[in-house]
This record gives structure tokens, C-alpha cells and sequence, in this order.
């Protein structure tokens, strides 16, 4: 049976006017200006064209998760790889897992039909058509799904997506690395701006401008931005690197009226991205938030050419749910991403669960699925420093009289910081459950909740701790009521547990299990959120569950009086 597939990427057909058999990139000077065209470098920093691959990796499209372990397929054989990142797709770096080197060998995959040419080069550029017919064929379709260990019939049923990612082998500092886009930014970061410093026209043009979004899918953006210049580390890792075959008529674009969504009396983070030129102590930005009739300014904002810096404010929203337009204004050579920001204020609090009696019945239960929302555990960002190189030349006024005068420049250091979220949930039988052991309890008793949070950071000003856990219930489908948990400690070790219950006797902290619940598991449901970061919200899933056997009316009975 034939499907209709469609790609959905971009591969930037970056011209130029350059035609080496082997491309070398070593710092700004080997940039052609027709772009994309790599000039001569040195033995120890090179890259030659056509030494590429494509990670694959399946995604699940209703919640993005990543469902096989992701593949390389490389026309190449690049045994001499000496240094890795292992198989991370650029959704798993999104979602917070760290840049880590992998001993392991590199491993890949050889396709029997070629690949068509993914990067351009000063030597060819790539072909759009012939990438879009290579990954829409049944041919590699099957082949991933051979090598993945994923049913076919089940990868193009419409509801999974394929993820690809365009994958360099360079030689870097004398060593022989393969990255994909996103962790060549991610690379760079750790370096400071080392990588970008030497490989600038592979690692911030030709390789992360490959493939590209023409739409918005799996949550990144579609690129409009210069398809010839150096990208920054910002844009590759939200924006470049990565291109997407689905499976079913082109799904209309999910527009949000929000860029934020915030909770009431909550402390947040609200962050844009600066840009343009180079701002340094003699050229200095600023950059002022408008928020709720207060201006927040952030003086001596720094950066390099061609790269940009992440700025934030952080504060605390109202009291009351509302719309808030956060409006930005920089001073200076940069331009923010962003000159005006929606934030929507949402409440929580006052959906709790209505008052269970003893003779409620819900004859139709079956037991939903646990849900799984967006969950984000730790996350990176950075600042550039910049520092004064001097290079003092003698100036000469005559055959014995003179003088010095420096003559240096700035240079940039980046300054990497990142936070981590980790969390725990506890679930027990109330103590006044008298009949309950261990985690065994029988229906219509309460249940008790403890979730502890806690944060880790080594810039404690830019990160909150976590602020807010909300549970939801099986008994109605994890869906319609929800108790908006109790922090009763804060910062960065906060505990959270079930407000005081309305409809207890004893004004205890539980929520009492329906009395008709079937035995087994039951498995209430946590979502940890509002842990703020300059890079944007951490959060996780926590589940714990007790065990029902039995009814509140078990303990219950009306036996005759011996005589």
C-alpha cells in the first residue's frame, strides 16, 4: 500500500565560488564571500567535503519522545573517529540531557544506496529535491526501520515522525571528532568559543545551515534567518540542524497568542536573546523588560561578533490571573529577538476533587494511562566576558624620541553555568486508615503526599528553586480535578505535600481514594513545574501508587450479640 510522504525541511543551498578537492576551515578569514565556500587551513584543523552522515532518530509526535536509539548513516567509513558524543538526538539535548564524550567506538550504518551530498562545500552544494526523494522512498524507510528494530507498517502509520540531523567528521586540534549541529554548539560552549574560533565555517555555517524547518514542527521553529551567514550557538540549538519526515498531510502550524505561560505569585524568568555587531566595555548593550509598569534594565551586556548573549530578568507576577505584554528596548549596536513578549497568568488553585460519599459508584471505570507532560531536568546557558589583549606597537617621532601606544583588542571568554532539577514523590495510606499496612490499604481511605524537589545551580541569582506541583487522580482519568500541592518549605530543597482536606474530620492533609476503586495499583500523578532559568522552565513527571485491597466497608459489618 503506497502513503503520501512529505518532508519538511530545508537544506540551505549555500553558494559559492570556491572549487578545492579538500576544504579546510580555520577562524573568520576562510570564509568566502559568496558563502559557503571554505578556504585553506592547517593540518590540524580541517574538514574535507563529503566527510558526513545523518543521524535518524523516530520520534513519537503527540509528546516528542525519542523512540529508538538514534542511527548515523554515512556513505563513509569513519573508523578513525576519535572522539564523540555517542547517539543524542537534538530532542534529547533540548529536553536538558547534557553534552557528555563517549568512550565506546563510534558506530554507523552504511546504506546501500547512497546518500545524496548533505553539506555544501566549496566543491558541490546539496540538492534538495534529491534529499527530500532519498528520505521520503520506501527503500530507506525500510532501511530504518530495519536498523532501528521498529515496525514499518507502525513508523509511517502517521503517528511517528523521523528526525534528521546532518553529522560532521572534522579534524579538530588534531583529533577526529563527529558531532551534528547541535552538539558542535554545545562543544563550542564548553570551549568558549574555541571550536567557532577554528572550524567557524563548518561547525556555524555549512553544517548547521544544511537542513533547516520550512514549517514549525516537533516544537522547533521554521528558519528565516540569513541562510549564507555564521549562525550562532542560540540559533543552531533552537532553530538549525535538523529536518523532519512525516507521514500525513502537512499538519496546520500550532500558533500560541503566549510566549509564556506563568503562575500567579510566582518568581519567573523572562529572557531574550541580544544580537548584532559586537558589544564590548567600548561598545557596550543594554537592554531594558517593561513589565507590569516597572523597567527592569540590564547594563554591560557582551558579546563577539557573529554571536549573541542570552539576557534575563527575573520577577515576580501578580496575584491575580491576567494577560501581561512585556516590552523590550536595547541601547546600542544589538537587537533584541524579541521587542515585545506575551505572558499569560494563569491560576490553579480551586479545582480540588468534590466531596466522595459512600455511595458513589463508577460502574463504566477503566484505568487511564499515566500521562507524560513536557519534562525538563537540568539545562545550560552562558555569558561572554570579555578581556583586554594588548599588543603595544612603538611609534617613532623622530631618531631618538617616540613612544608606545597599545594597539589591542577584545577578546571573549564564555562563562558556562547550568542548573539541574531532580525530585522525589511519596505516597502512603493516611493514619487514620487503621486497616492499612505498608502501602496496602483498602478503598475509601485517604492517602498522604510528600514531593520533594531539589535544584542545583552554579548561578544561584538566575535560578529559581521549584514552586509549584500540581496532582491529578486516576479516578478522573488524570483529567478535571486536581489538588495544587502545599509548598511548605522553599528554595532549592522546597517539599511539597496535599493542602489541608476541607471534607476531613481531622482538617488532615489526604485525599481520600473513591470507595468503588478497583483493586491493584493506584497511581496518583505529579507534575513539578515552575523551577525558572535563564534557558526557560524546569520540570518533571513524578508517580508513586499504594495498593488497594478491598473497601472501607470490609471494616464495617453488623454480626448478632452472643447471647
Amino acid at each position: 500500500m503506497k502513503r503520501n510522504l512529505s518532508i519538511f525541511f530545508m537544506l540551505a543551498l549555500l553558494v559559492t565560488f570556491l572549487s578545492p578537492l579538500a576544504a579546510y576551515a580555520e577562524g573568520e578569514g576562510n570564509i568566502d564571500h559568496g558563502g559557503g565556500g571554505m578556504g585553506s587551513g592547517t593540518s590540524e584543523n580541517y574538514w574535507n567535503p563529503g566527510d558526513e552522515g545523518v543521524r535518524v532518530t523516530v520520534v513519537r509526535a503527540r509528546d516528542r519522545a525519542v523512540v529508538t536509539t538514534p542511527i548515523d548513516f554515512t556513505n563513509k567509513n569513519p573508523d578513525n573517529i576519535q572522539a564523540h558524543f555517542g547517539k543524542v538526538s537534538k530532542i534529547s539535548y533540548t529536553k536538558g540531557v547534557s553534552l557528555t564524550p563517549n568512550p565506546q567506538t563510534y558506530t554507523y550504518v552504511n546504506p546501500a544506496q547512497a546518500i545524496p551530498r548533505i553539506i555544501s562545500s566549496g566543491s558541490g552544494n546539496a540538492n534538495i529535491e534529491a534529499i527530500k526523494r532519498y528520505f521520503c522512498s520506501e527503500y530507506t524507510l525500510m532501511r530504518i526501520a530495519d536498523v532501528t528494530g521498529f515496525n514499518y507498517d507502525t513508523l509511517i502509520s502517521g503517528d511517528y515522525k523521523i528526525l534528521l540531523e546532518p553529522v560532521a567528521y572534522m579534524t579538530f586540534q588534531g583529533v577526529r571528532i563527529a558531532v551534528t549541529a547541535t552538539e558542535a554548539a554545545l562543544y563550542d560552549e564548553q570551549l568558549g568559543g574555541g571550536l567557532r574560533s577554528k572550524m567557524a565555517s563548518l561547525s556555524h555555517q555549512n553544517l548547521p545551515l544544511a537542513m533547516f524547518l520550512e514549517t514549525p514542527d516537533l516544537g522547533y521553529p521554521a528558519w528565516s534567518g540569513s541562510t549564507t551567514s555564521k549562525a550562532s550557538n542560540a540559533d543552531i540549538k533552537s532553530s538549525l540542524g535538523l529536518g523532519i519526515v512525516r507521514f500525513s498531510e502537512a499538519e496546520p502550524p500550532q500558533v500560541s497568542s503566549y510566549d509564556y505561560t506563568y503562575r500567579v505569585n510566582t518568581e519567573v524568568i523572562t529572557s531574550v536573546t541580544v544580537s548584532g555587531g559586537q558589544a564590548d566595555p567600548d561598545n557596550p548593550v543594554s537592554v531594558r523588560f517593561t513589565i507590569g509598569g516597572k523597567t527592569y534594565t540590564v547594563n554591560n551586556v557582551y558579546y563577539p561578533d557573529g554571536d549573541s548573549q542570552l539576557v534575563w530578568v527575573r520577577w515576580t507576577t501578580p496575584s491575580t490571573p491576567q494577560t501581561m505584554t512585556i516590552t523590550v528596548s536595547v541601547t546600542g549596536r544589538g537587537r533584541a529577538s524579541q521587542g515585545t513578549i506575551t505572558a499569560n497568568i494563569v491560576d490553579l488553585s480551586g479545582n480540588d476533587p468534590p466531596n466522595p460519599v459512600a455511595d458513589d459508584r463508577n460502574d463504566s471505570y477503566s484505568k487511564p494511562s499515566v500521562p507524560s507532560n513536557p519534562q525538563v531536568t537540568s539545562t545550560s546557558w552562558g555569558v561572554w566576558r570579555p578581556w583586554w589583549q594588548e599588543y603595544w606597537v612603538w611609534h617613532s617621532t623622530g631618531e631618538d624620541s617616540g613612544y608606545w601606544c597599545d594597539h589591542g583588542w577584545w577578546e571573549f571568554d564564555y562563562d558556562s553555568y547550568r542548573a539541574d532539577l531532580s525530585a522525589s514523590m511519596s505516597i502512603i495510606p493516611d493514619a487514620k486508615a487503621p486497616t492499612a499496612s505498608g502501602k496496602t490499604m483498602k478503598s475509601g481511605y485517604g492517602i498522604n503526599q510528600i514531593v520533594s524537589a531539589n535544584v542545583s545551580t552554579n548561578q544561584s541569582w538566575a535560578v529559581t528553586g521549584a514552586q509549584t506541583a500540581v496532582t491529578y487522580f486516576p479516578e478522573f482519568q488524570y483529567q478535571n480535578y486536581w489538588r495544587l500541592l502545599d509548598r511548605t518549605s522553599s528554595g532549592y530543597s522546597a517539599k511539597f505535600e496535599f493542602a489541608k482536606n476541607r471534607y476531613s474530620t481531622y482538617n488532615r492533609r489526604t485525599h481520600f481514594t473513591p470507595i468503588w476503586m478497583p483493586d491493584g495499583s493506584y497511581t496518583p500523578y505529579t507534575y513539578l513545574i515552575d523551577c525558572w532559568t535563564p534557558q526557560g522552565m524546569l520540570s518533571m513527571n513524578l508517580t508513586d501508587s499504594v495498593n488497594i485491597s478491598g473497601s472501607l466497608w470490609d471494616d464495617w459489618h453488623i454480626a448478632p450479640v452472643k447471647p
